[in-house]
């Protein structure tokens, strides 16, 4: 068992590389097309090569519609297969942290939450794997507060680091409405860059595919790169649409994906991380294009 999951991450590891690979060039080839249809000077980081990707641009066409990627291979079954989802804290939780983990488990359907116990983190993916769990979700505080999110794709991964600020709990909200367990419809708002997509599919396939008269409604909001979560149930009353918020909200940041599980983090490679100390990180924005 171990050998063949080893033998699978291999593969996937080597398929993630010629993808990348093969992207970088089309990138290229992109640029020297555009540059040659619109008479404009070649760009100065692609004159060295200029003349060999020339030669194969004339060899090329559109390509067949229908090819799969690495990507596809992470979420093949999403829509198709209701996710399992495994919700587990570090080790010693607080009460708050408790309860914010039996509250999780209510936002995620077809979830089931343990206790972290003396479990490691190669035990804990090892027995998600083994019980085909396709997505685990690890929470962690600090000074008693939840402060962070760990989102991990089985079998090979990503996994995603996110900051988590501004927790309230649902006994918290005042008037809060019931909690529905139906499979709720999804609102994403503002994830329209490369990461910001990347994201968006990290989240999304997190949940099944709801029933068309389901009113629950999660919203993820992107405003500034931090993605803020908010959890309604609708009716309709005197022909007009009411809101009744039913919790938990917090708000998300987003600061590393990794292409590797979670216990496979020393060997695996990093796809985004957030740099906040660079000159023009205040100026940027990576989950949008605005």
């Amino acid at each position: 068992m171990l050998r063949r999951q080893a033998r699978l991450r291999r593969e996937y590891i080597y398929r993630k590389t010629i993808e990348d690979r093969d992207k970088s060039i089309q990138e290229k080839k992109d640029q020297l097309r555009q540059a040659i249809t619109e008479n404009k000077p070649i760009p100065s980081q692609l004159q060295h090569e200029a003349v060999a990707l020339q030669k194969t641009l004339n060899w090329e066409d559109e390509g067949a519609e229908g090819l799969t990627t690495s990507a596809d291979d992470e979420y093949r079954w999403a829509g198709v297969e209701d996710p399992k989802i495994l919700i587990t804290t570090a080790r010693d939780p607080s009460q708050k942290l408790r309860m914010f983990a039996q509250e999780m488990k209510l936002i995620f359907p077809n979830s089931q939450r343990i206790n972290r116990g003396s479990y490691t983190l190669g035990k804990l993916m090892e027995a998600a794997r083994a019980n085909a769990i396709t997505d685990c979700v690890m929470l962690h505080e600090c000074r008693g507060v939840p402060a962070g999110m760990v989102i991990s794709h089985l079998p090979h991964g990503p996994t995603a680091f996110f900051t988590l600020s501004k927790p309230i709990l649902r006994h918290d909200i005042p008037d809060v409405g019931t909690m529905s367990e139906a499979f709720p419809h999804l609102i994403f708002k503002n994830f329209t860059s490369k990461t910001g997509l990347r994201v968006k599919d990290i989240l999304r396939y997190l949940f099944p595919v709801p029933k068309e008269d389901s009113r629950r409604v999660m919203t993820f909001a992107n405003e500034d790169d931090f993605i803020s979560f908010r959890h309604h149930t609708y009716k309709t009353e005197d022909r007009e649409m009411v809101l009744s918020e039913v919790g938990p909200r917090f708000e998300m940041k987003l600061f590393k994906i990794v292409r590797g599980t979670v216990d496979k983090l020393p060997t695996a490679d990093t796809e985004w991380v957030l740099k906040p100390y660079m000159n023009t990180s205040r100026k940027r924005k990576f989950l949008s294009l605005e």
